[in-house]
């Protein structure tokens, strides 16, 4: 076996037992393009050494998604099968787990009318509303993950010889999820020790508000009564722990919906489900955006604006140095999933109800009323650079520094 697939092996068996962090008895559904079929095949005999029940595959094309959006009629994009949202409901229901390739082209729909693809985005979230109920809630495993793809190494390496540019992206996924260590499985269990290290700092802390400044960016933070930081992983309702996100550099909160005022700027390009959104400003009043503007692909942060009244406010707001290992591979990803854990971000749309204490067993309007944002969306942008300063403001009006140059002081 080459050190290529023995990397292989070990990213499998790392996503199975960390990501999801299978159980005996468990059922999964993973979710891949056609493109990671060697890896998904070893993700699946994994699942099954680990003593899952049942593993359903369920594999994406993107060109063929490409092709409703060419050829399909107009009211094709407001529909979405309920039999599939019922099924994910029942998965969850059951206890069952469920981990996402998740890699999307971030040219996919050049071309296409950004409204069809918000109002598919849209329908697709409505029905399956009570099923993301589980997963904001963490009460499944469930894990996001990354594979290459042609489309996705044509973007990110552009400037290598196309023949060296899949090879180039396995080296960056193999190298930010630490399968080149001896024992990944040991090494992403310290790696996660030192997140809850920083978590339990900032959650004793417990600052009332934060001030960030940057170039284009000067926003202050109101923070609702009882929130809480979390990093790493969590558990899931039967106690099991799973990583939600591989890789994984942030630890991450919810701010108050309504106490978000001032501008922030992003500095990494957004891809909005195959829509690239560059040079994001975001200017917030009482916790709503009330201007913006975006260099380029504005229209598609509209559409997302559009979505419901919670997408225009903030649900979550996460914290990564801008030395992290994956900013340090200098390079842009075009995917939310690995560019977010290169740097400080926030996130429109719904909050996660796991970072309030209680949250997760409060319906959406005490949600509300406790200041977390409820929305059908969730879209992380982000705004670290080496030049963000974070300060913290304690209760009795302290202000201490957080962040410095954009890393932790």
């Amino acid at each position: 076996m080459d050190n290529f697939e023995k990397n292989l092996e070990k990213y499998a068996e790392l996503v199975v037992k960390v990501g999801v962090n299978i159980q005996p008895g468990q059922v999964l559904i993973v979710n891949a393009p056609i493109e990671a079929v060697e890896l998904t095949r070893r993700i699946v005999a994994k699942a099954y050494d680990a003593g899952a029940k049942y593993v359903q595959v369920d594999w994406d094309d993107e060109r063929i998604t490409r092709i409703r959006y060419e050829k399909a009629p107009a009211d094709s994009f407001g529909y979405y099968p309920q039999w599939q949202a019922d099924a994910m409901q029942q998965l969850a229901e059951g206890g069952g787990a469920i981990l996402r390739i998740k890699v999307p082209d971030p040219e996919l729909f050049r071309g296409i009318d950004s409204t069809k693809v918000s109002t598919a985005v849209k329908a697709a979230a409505v029905a399956s509303e009570k099923y993301q109920v589980y997963v904001r809630n963490n009460k499944i495993s469930w894990s996001l993950i990354k594979a290459p793809t042609r489309a996705w190494a044509d973007k990110v390496f552009a400037d290598l010889p196309e023949e060296d540019r899949i090879q180039a992206m396995w080296d960056a996924v193999f190298q930010m999820n630490r399968v080149g260590s001896e024992d990944p499985v040991a090494a992403w269990r310290d790696h996660i020790a030192q997140l809850k290290q920083r978590q339990n700092h900032m959650n004793a802390k417990r600052y009332k508000s934060f001030h960030y400044r940057a170039p284009g960016t000067d926003l202050r933070v109101d923070m609702p009564e009882g929130y809480l930081w979390l990093g790493g992983g969590d558990e899931n309702e039967a106690g099991v722990y799973f990583v939600a996100n591989m890789p994984t550099e942030e630890i991450y909160t919810m701010p108050h919906r309504t106490g978000v005022n001032g501008t922030v700027t992003s500095t990494l390009p957004l891809n909005l489900n195959g829509r690239l959104v560059e040079g994001i400003k975001l200017t917030f009043r009482d916790g709503k955006v009330v201007e913006y503007e975006a260099e380029s692909g504005r229209e598609h942060l509209t559409t997302l604006l559009e979505t419901d009244e919670g997408a225009s406010y903030l649900g979550e707001m996460a914290l990564v140095p801008h030395d992290s290992p994956i900013s340090q591979l200098n390079r842009v990803f075009y995917n939310t999933g690995i560019d977010e854990n290169a740097s400080c971000h926030f996130a429109l749309g719904s909050a996660y109800p796991v970072n309030i204490e209680g949250g997760t067993k409060m319906s959406k309007e005490e949600l509300l009323a406790r200041g977390a944002n409820v929305s059908l969306t969730h879209v992380d942008f982000m705004i670290g650079s080496a030049e963000l300063d974070i300060d913290g403001v304690l209760a009795d009006g302290t202000i201490e520094p957080v962040f410095r140059g954009g890393r932790w002081v």
